[in-house]
């Protein structure tokens, strides 16, 4: 059990009431706290996840009524995206008395500490995610940060020589634990976690990234449903570019991978965020 009662999970999900994955690697790892469903009104399988995870469970929010309070930094008018879920999840977690929350895709596999051992980069299962949990929501407040994520497998390239020795990365991206109380804007309709970091990154608002505890998914554009079609739709060189229009200075067009190469977003963090300097300059 937690010791932060005032937390929950809000799971995002769509099509894939018999399928959420994100559930059974919780239920695996350890987590014992609330979980809520965040479902749009226009999905197909809504009575479906009704049916399995009670209907007190699952939030049923309007991308119509969201769309409203955010930019989605275009015109094309599509609406099979995850900008909307996200934003709505503040407002969820006000009418349910939550002050902290994790938002999480429908799509992880499994949760892991990562360390290094014998000069090689190592991961071990997570079976204590209550206490995990715990401890991120210490280091939110703590911290006065905005947004805490857990790393994915593309931040530990390099292995045991990469960024993992520097702890933090700067950035936020698919796992959001928040504060009801500090509430940030996604924006944008595809590359939303992105195009959120930086730009609000370069204004001061610190995203951090904890590289000692990551999550594992399944492969981009494998899974069907939710927002797969989309990205098969306009493809990557789309999403990537509605981060570099919202910081130019910061974000370009790049390739990503070793063998099978494909376009991704590069930023250049010298450009993009303020240094975090040293209270022992403090005058």
């Amino acid at each position: 059990m937690m010791k932060n009662n005032n937390f929950c999970i809000f799971i995002l999900t769509h099509g894939k009431a018999n399928n959420v994955i994100t559930k059974k690697s919780l239920d695996k790892c350890g987590y014992t706290g609330k979980i809520y469903y965040v479902c749009d009104d226009e999905d197909k399988d809504l009575s479906a996840y009704i049916e399995r995870f009670g209907k007190e469970n699952v939030l049923i929010f309007n991308k119509d009524y969201v769309k409203k309070s955010i930019d989605v930094c275009d015109n094309f008018n599509k609406k099979q995206v995850i900008v909307y879920a996200r934003n709505i999840c503040f407002e969820f977690a006000k009418r349910l008395n939550i002050r902290f929350f994790l938002e999480l895709d429908d799509d992880y596999t499994e949760w892991q500490y990562r360390f290094i051992k014998n000069n090689k980069l190592k991961h071990k299962r997570l079976n204590n995610l209550d206490n995990i949990f715990d401890l991120v929501i210490d280091f939110l407040k703590k911290t006065n940060a905005d947004s805490v994520a857990l790393a994915q497998g593309g931040d530990y390239i390099g292995g045991a020589n990469g960024c993992i020795k520097e702890g933090l990365k700067r950035k936020v991206m698919n796992t959001f634990f928040c504060d009801s109380e500090k509430p940030f804007p996604f924006i944008g309709t595809l590359n939303e976690d992105v195009n959120t970091y930086v730009y609000y990154g370069s204004r001061g608002w610190l995203f951090f990234t904890i590289l000692d505890l990551a999550i594992n998914q399944l492969q981009t554009q494998s899974n069907k449903g939710g927002i797969t079609e989309m990205y098969l739709d306009v493809g990557t060189y789309t999403k990537s570019f509605y981060s570099i229009m919202l910081m130019p200075s910061a974000v370009k067009i790049a390739t990503m991978g070793n063998c099978n190469m494909r376009i991704h977003h590069k930023i250049k963090w010298n450009n993009c965020v303020p240094k975090i300097i040293s209270q022992k300059w403090k005058r």
